[in-house]
Formats: structure tokens, sequence, C-alpha cells
């Protein structure tokens, strides 16, 4: 992983104002908190609602992860909670690998104190440049792009492809990447070509930050470009047609990997994140991988048993046998007519049973009744109740 100057000197709890020790959970409760309130969509044209939408990302896309976490603890640490701080007029960052950071000490070998076995020795030579290399620049991921979709609550079941149209920070087309009418960029003069610059710190040491010049590019445009102004980057919107897996639940967060915005210098794209909210259905519920609905049965049924047929989603209905004496509220399982699972299987459909009283009866109904109530007349289905309340 690199972690780049810039980013530990940022309080990346602070950003999403959560303490040191936060949960997993906490983090994500969080972030979605603040990505809504500061979602561009929610936000049309605030400039800085974009931005702190853009430093809640980046500081999710670290915490969330548990490894990324645990490096940025450690940069953290090892180098103070401010980071790097730049002297008078600096500013840029640079990278580093906290892999290579510890490897010497894994790598065993016995390189000596002096040698650092390639690990400590290697990274802080480059980032002092005592050895006298100079460092080039460096190919850049993309951004992460988040965006939202609204599913119905059979696409979230069953799965959709569903469009989704955004806009990020791509090689401007109108000079292909090169910030210059042209094409024709020159080498800039001040860090010739490497995008970077040396900063005397005292003591005959020196630190590297990105060239002021040139914006870390290494090229500088004889033309600028009118539509990126010779930053080589401009604004792209484009129109993709994703795929949502089944068994979505609503608030979850997607990863596509590598389905954000384009890389620079050669450098890999970005992932895109979707979030997933799921519509309601006026008959089905979910639970996990379960669906849930309540069947209405008659007083007949729920006394004497049968059978009753259940609707399923986007499926036959399926028949349940009824118990005969039947409780008004007992659930009842049909496996396999649920959500589907992550492997492919699918959870089962969990039918409440309600018994329904009728509004309205016949003279040949209500004469029934009459007489089953004659018949149960000594049955009092209230009296273990009084004797609980009593004992208690």
């Amino acid at each position: 992983m690199s972690l780049s100057r810039d980013l530990l000197e940022k309080d990346l709890y602070k950003v999403l104002g959560v303490p040191k020790d936060a949960t997993e959970a906490e983090i994500k409760k969080a972030y979605r908190k603040l990505a809504r309130e500061y979602h561009p969509d929610a936000n049309k044209g605030d400039a800085s609602a974009e931005e702190r939408f853009k430093e809640i990302s980046e500081a999710n896309d670290v915490l969330a992860d548990a490894k990324r976490r645990k490096e940025y603890d450690e940069a953290r640490a090892l180098f103070g909670n401010g980071g790097f701080r730049p002297g008078p007029g600096g500013g840029g960052s640079f990278n580093f690998d906290l892999g290579d950071l510890f490897g010497g000490a894994q790598g065993g070998g016995g390189a000596g104190a002096g040698g650092f076995g390639g690990g400590l020795g290697d990274v802080f030579g480059g980032l002092f440049n005592r050895g006298g290399t100079s460092t080039r620049t460096q190919p850049r991921r993309g951004q992460d792009i988040e965006s939202e979709v609204t599913l119905n609550f059979t696409e979230a079941v069953e799965g959709a492809t569903v469009p989704l149209r955004m806009s990020s920070s791509a090689a401007c087309k109108s000079c292909s990447g090169t910030g210059d009418k042209n094409g024709t960029p020159r080498v800039c003069p001040t860090c010739v070509g490497t995008g970077q610059v040396s900063r005397g710190t005292g003591g005959g040491f020196s630190l590297t930050d990105p060239c002021p010049d040139c914006k870390g590019r290494g090229l500088i445009p004889e033309n600028p470009c009118d539509v990126c102004h010779g930053s080589g980057r401009a604004k792209s919107s484009r129109t993709m047609q994703v795929r949502i897996p089944a068994g979505v639940s609503d608030g979850q967060r997607i990863r596509l990997r590598g389905k954000g915005a384009p890389g620079e210098r050669g450098g890999p794209s970005g992932d895109l994140y979707v979030v997933v909210h799921v519509g309601t259905h006026p008959v089905f519920g979910r639970k996990d991988d379960n669906l849930t609905v309540t069947v209405p049965v008659t007083f007949a049924e729920a006394a004497l048993g049968g059978e009753v047929k259940v609707p399923t989603l986007g499926g036959p209905p399926v028949t349940l046998k009824l118990p005969a004496g039947t409780p008004n509220g007992r659930t009842m399982r049909a496996r396999g007519k649920g959500a589907v699972r992550k492997d492919g299987t699918r959870g089962d459909l969990l039918v409440t049973v309600e018994v329904s009283v009728p509004k309205n009866l016949g003279d040949k109904a209500r004469e029934a009744l009459e007489t089953y109530r004659d018949a149960t007349a000594d049955e009092d289905p209230r009296a273990e109740l009084f004797q609980a309340a009593k004992g208690a």
C-alpha cells in the first residue's frame, strides 16, 4: 500500500467524526451518514460539498479496510500524528510502502545494523535522497467514484443490470492528456522531467516534493489547452451498464474494481462503489436471506387443519399443510423460496398465519357459530392468563 504525505497529515478519524478505537460498524455508519449528506447529487453545484465528499470517501477507503487502517495507524505512530511536516514553501507528497519499510526485519539474512537488509536502509535512502538516486514520477491510480442506485424489491432479490451515468476526471480528449493545444509539451526545466524536486532540511538531508512548476507532471505545455487549461485532465461523463448481484439488501455498498476514474501515467483505474437502495413490496418482506409473507386463513382452516396455497415471488404458488389447531401468528417455512444467497442457493419463505374474522355472517354461519359457542361454553381460554396473573 502507498501512503502519501498529504494522507498521513490528515486525521482520517476526525474526518469521519469517529474515535480512533471505532469499530468497523461505527466507521461504516458514520461514512453512510456523511456520504448521504454531502453527496454531489444532493448538493448540485456546491464545490465545497463535493470536496467534503471526496475527503469522506478517502477516509473511508482507508479506515474501512482493516489492512490499510493498520498501516495508516502504524505510519502515523512512527512519524508522529502530524505525519511529515513540509518546510517553508514545501507542499506535495511522496509515496512509500510500509511493506518495504519493515521488509528488512522479516527477511533475516544478516544484513547487519548498517544495511537494514534492504528494508529501512532502502526506504530512508530514497526518502532523504542520500544515495544520489533520483525518484521518477510514478503512475497515479485513478480516483474512486461513488454512485447510488434504487432497485425495486424483485430486482434486489433476483439481481438486475442497471445503467449508471457517472462523471469523473479523465485524460483531456482535446489535447490527448498532454495539456498542450498542439500535443507538444516541453520538459519542465525545473525538475528536468522527473516531476519532483528536492528540498533541504538541514544536516545533509533532503525531502522530495512534487515540482511546483509542472505540478508533478514533468511536462509544461507551450500552448495550454483551452479545455483543461494545461492540466491534461478534464471532466468526463459516461454511462455504464452495471450488474447488481442477486440478493442485495437496502443500504449495501458494492465495490466494482477498476470501474472508477482512469489513472494517470499508466496507473490503474480507481474503483466504483455503488450504494443500493431497495423499494418495498406490497406483499412480501425480507429478513436476511429469507422472504416473509402473511397469509390469512379462516377459523375453520386453523381449527380443523387443511391445505393452504401461498404466493411466491416471481414463481408459482406453493401449498402448505396447515395442522389442526394452528394458532394465529404461527410461522411456517417454505424452503428454497426466499432470496438468492451469495453461493447461489436460496433462503426460505417464512409464512405467518393470520386468522381472518369475517365482518358479515349469514344466517347459517351465525347459527353454526352459536352452536359451537354453546358446545364449548365450559372452556375458558383465559383461565391460565388469570391464574398466572395471580401467581406473579
